[in-house]
């Protein structure tokens, strides 16, 4: 396995640049995130995603953050649903069906296959003012597993492969003025109690899981931050719970308090040492062959691992979906219509006085 297949890239806008094309000929990473920042119109998207598809040698993952809420990238020319917040508070699960069925759609014909939601944290201060406001899609574990369970399960059914975060739970954390990454207390036990309980009740239908950059100081000695920490990817989540065949992630390592510490390409082969399989590069992406190099040290047995996982879920991509201009302008109708039925995010607790996500406004 080539370790650039580890590498999951940033775009900085919506067509290729000369430069990124010949990167991303001649690295070849294992795929691509896109943002705001790529997306312009539903056609020019598509183009973009069949433009990724085709200079690469393999087929790649094609990412993109569509929670619903705030965090929906492809907001230029598409509704965003009600947030997870909302939808829990509405309880009606054919809803959440049909938000996560149309989003399926609606990325499956934007030749996008790799949706980072749901988000699984539990939402332990719902008034708090922070990145996870209106994220969350409960207060308790079941409720978690009921709601963001349904919009999983129907994404999944148009294959989107999903991706649950922030691994191990987030929803405790504080900012730690040493490091700048925020940091909890909490011990493994505790977080066993209701954290984690989303995560081993969803498993059989989770495709990927990303890792988060919180430092659990009582579960890693050595001051890692999760995303990094061997202790929770292969000790935690792969060997402890069980999730030893299927995809992690990191959350993105270009954030400051990684560079600044760690420093990009050693934290790459970091995570990937610690049993991670895909790392997200996604401003300093230019840089990718620093990163690419720091991977090459790795390990046969790591690379031949990480192949494995890599190659299993490949093998559950789709073909994307003819695209149609009418059937996507049903799909945004269906969301229009479903919002109606929902106050304004202006008038409601996701209002947008709320702490943003770190890169909600990539």
């Amino acid at each position: 396995m080539r370790p650039s297949q580890s590498l999951l890239l940033g775009l900085s806008g919506p067509e290729l640049t000369p430069e990124e094309f010949a990167l991303f000929r001649d690295v070849q990473p294992g795929g691509f995130i896109l943002f705001t920042r790529n997306l312009v119109s539903a056609l020019q998207t598509r183009q973009l995603t069949d433009t990724l598809r085709q200079l690469c040698d393999h087929t790649p993952f094609i990412g993109i953050d569509n929670e619903g809420g705030r965090v929906w990238r492809t907001s230029p020319f598409l509704p965003s649903p009600p947030s997870a917040r909302q939808l829990r508070i509405k309880g009606d699960p054919r809803i959440i069906a049909e938000v996560g069925w149309a989003t399926g759609q609606m990325l499956a014909m934007l030749g996008i296959n790799l949706n980072l939601a749901p988000v699984l944290d539990i939402d332990h201060h719902p008034q708090a003012e922070n990145s996870l406001n209106g994220r969350c899609w409960g207060e308790g574990d079941q409720e978690v597993i009921n709601h963001a369970g349904t919009f999983n399960r129907w994404q999944r059914r148009q294959g989107i492969l999903g991706c649950a975060k922030h691994f191990p739970g987030g929803g405790q954390a504080q900012a730690d003025p040493h490091h700048g990454l925020p940091s909890t207390s909490v011990s493994i036990d505790e977080l066993q109690r209701q954290d984690l309980v989303p995560y081993t009740a969803l498993m059989p239908e989770l495709d990927a899981i990303m890792v988060s950059h919180i430092h659990f100081s009582r579960i890693d000695e050595n001051n890692l931050p999760a995303s990094l920490s061997r202790n929770i990817i292969q000790g935690l989540l792969r060997d402890r719970l069980g999730f030893d065949q299927h995809l992690v992630l990191t959350d993105d390592l270009d954030m400051g308090a990684i560079q600044q510490t760690y420093g990009t390409p050693d934290a790459a082969r970091l995570a990937i040492e610690a049993g991670g399989d895909l790392v997200l590069l996604c401003h300093e992406f230019m840089e990718a062959r620093e990163s690419l190099a720091s991977l090459e040290k790795l390990s046969h047995p790591i690379l031949h691992d990480v192949s494995c996982r890599l190659d299993k879920a490949r093998s559950r991509l789709r073909t994307p979906s003819p695209y149609e201009e009418d059937q996507l302008a049903a799909l945004a109708s269906k969301i229009s219509q479903i919002n109606q039925e929902f106050p304004s995010e202006s008038d409601g607790p996701d209002a947008e006085s709320s702490t943003p996500s770190p890169v909600e406004d990539y």
